[in-house]
């Protein structure tokens, strides 16, 4: 976040960055977790949003990091379907309210996701994209943006970079079962992934007995008829981890690192620092990633990526992919850093997941199970649990963090969470 003037905090989850825009459904899904930008807002900020936040919520943050409401302005932008959001916004008569908002106070576009849309966007409202000096700059680091946002480019940039990985092809999609089945000679089971996809969105798992007898390999729409795919052996993973670093002038840093929760290799939250059992390969995510942070501002990007690694039984690490944008734990760490730099635990052990209530609950009500039950996050202390991304529309699908001194403590507070708010399976 830069120390100068205003941001705009553009949550443009619908974005062809890492998924194309014809998989409306799934995008929209993920719009749902804009309202966790409102951690980055600070006095005089904007935040445009693709869905409606709630007063309770915001009042919440505010409580929290201590803006004062009348200090920011929140823009929500009405539903135009599975358009761009900068899109969305013109075709709700905004765009003239946001660059009012934004005025000629050095101002900057903070997108979720670095794409085109979003680049046209901060040039119709006369501002900088975060953290480029100027549009230009942010422009001529798109390329090198939506090529490593998919699997294919990773893979090769990885190869050449020399990090470790599954042993594997990429092909088009009418080529995918035969390139499975040479796979499958030699490997029982193969992940075959989609090259423009998130969150395990269109990845498959096929082993030697779903392709017997002439079986056919049923693929996800994902990526039209003749689009790239990436088949892998599977690992018999024990950890899927990932790390984060960060662009800037003075060269790529590394932020934090963890392991991801996943169910059938779709992401489902995350525990950082990375635990015991795998906390051997921090050395190793970090080389890899200082290469590929290189590599990127060699091309003129800048600000956060996230590189995913696989940690099989026997302890050795894998690349996976990298996200070139700012991942679904880049804000949660942001708003840990944020929540607890007078703690005395400068680097807290902290965890996003998320958890089904039995029966509904609004915003007030599941704050209120939370102070009741002295689990909701103290400031004094620099812990506790929050609620960091609204309210569900559905009531029951509740996103939180958990922020402890220790791994075990954050354990701790998840299991008495899933008591406290009666989680299925709890």
């Amino acid at each position: 976040m830069t120390e100068t003037g205003p941001i705009v905090v553009f949550a443009n989850f619908l974005s062809d960055l890492a998924v194309d825009l014809n998989e409306g459904q799934i995008l929209t899904q993920w719009a749902q977790q804009a309202p966790r930008k409102a951690w980055l807002l600070r006095p005089g900020d904007m935040f445009v949003t693709p869905v409606p936040l709630s007063r309770e919520f915001l009042r919440y943050v505010y409580e929290l990091t201590g803006v004062p409401p009348e200090s920011v302005a929140v823009i929500e932008v009405p539903p135009a379907g599975s358009v761009p959001l900068a899109r969305a916004v013109r075709e709700a008569g905004l765009v003239e309210h946001v660059r009012a908002l934004a005025g000629d106070r050095g101002a900057a576009l903070l997108p979720t996701a670095l794409d085109a849309s979003a680049i046209a966007f901060a040039r119709d409202i006369g501002v900088a994209v975060h953290p480029y000096p100027t549009v230009e700059a942010a422009e001529a680091a798109l390329r090198m943006t939506m090529l490593l946002n998919t699997k294919t480019g990773f893979r090769e940039t990885a190869e050449q970079l020399g990090m470790r990985l599954p042993a594997g092809r990429m092909c088009r999609r009418p080529e995918t079962e035969g390139v499975a089945r040479e796979l499958l000679r030699d490997h029982e089971c193969v992940v075959v992934k989609p090259d423009r996809s998130a969150g395990g969105h269109g990845m498959r798992f096929v082993s030697r007995d779903d392709l017997r007898g002439g079986a056919s390999m049923p693929l996800d729409t994902v990526g039209g008829p003749d689009g790239l795919w990436v088949v892998e052996e599977r690992l018999d993973v024990a950890e899927s981890v990932s790390i984060q670093l960060e662009v800037a002038a003075s060269g790529t840093r590394a932020l934090f690192s963890g392991a991801m929760r996943t169910v059938q290799g779709a992401f489902t939250g995350y525990a950082s620092p990375l635990p015991p059992s795998c906390a051997h390969v921090a050395e190793e995510l970090e080389e890899w990633g200082a290469a590929l942070g290189r590599h990127l501002a060699g091309h003129g990007y800048a600000g956060p990526f996230g590189l995913d690694g696989l940690v099989d039984a026997d302890g050795v690490a894998y690349a996976s992919e990298s996200n070139i944008r700012r991942t679904a734990t880049t804000t949660p760490h942001t708003m840990v850093t944020r929540l607890t730099a007078g703690s005395a635990e400068p680097r807290p052990a902290w965890s996003v997941a998320k958890g089904w209530t039995r029966s509904p609950m609004d915003f007030d009500g599941a704050l209120a199970r939370l102070r009741a039950s002295r689990l909701a996050f103290d400031p004094d202390r620099g812990e506790g649990v929050v609620l960091y991304a609204d309210a569900p529309p559905d009531g029951r699908s509740w996103r939180y963090a958990v922020i402890a001194g220790s791994a075990g403590d954050v354990e701790e507070q998840e299991h008495a969470l899933a008591e406290v708010f009666e989680f299925e399976g709890g």
